[in-house]
């Protein structure tokens, strides 16, 4: 019998917040979460690179992950900007998501670059969350099933 996957709500922070905010807000998300007593899905927030420390101290106390916006495909090496799935499971994440459609039609990133960082994530010991979605035009033209 095939188990049926655990429900995940997760919150993809993209490029905004900043140290002065990002622990106070993660802080409200804990005291509303303690409300629940038992959550029926996992809970996953995704901030800057910025704020996964401060975030991860905030959360430590709580049923709600990090994980990080993306990753680099490779462990190492001279990618300056680039942050490793290493770098992200050392900094206290269990998920990255990867393949946004902004990265996608922003930086030109092609499913095979998807796929190596999905096995860089799998590698380092987190869940890739592999995004499959429309740009915001294909989303505004009504194409968000087609896509």
């Amino acid at each position: 019998m095939v188990a049926t996957p655990r429900p995940l709500i997760a919150g993809n922070w993209k490029m905004n917040g900043l140290k002065s905010a990002g622990p106070r807000v993660a802080k409200k998300l804990v005291t509303r979460m303690g409300k629940v007593v038992k959550p029926q899905c996992d809970v996953l927030i995704c901030p800057p690179a910025t704020l996964l420390a401060p975030l991860r101290d905030a959360l430590k106390v709580s049923c709600i992950a990090i994980g990080g916006q993306d990753c680099h495909g490779n462990a190492s090496g001279a990618h300056t900007g680039d942050i490793s799935a290493a770098m992200l499971k050392d900094s206290g994440c269990r998920y990255v998501i990867i393949g946004h459609s902004e990265r996608r039609a922003d930086h030109g990133e092609s499913s095979q670059e998807v796929r190596v960082k999905s096995d860089a994530a799998q590698a380092a010991g987190l869940t890739a969350i592999i995004c499959v979605g429309e740009t915001a035009a294909e989303r505004k033209a009504g194409q968000t099933l087609k896509v």
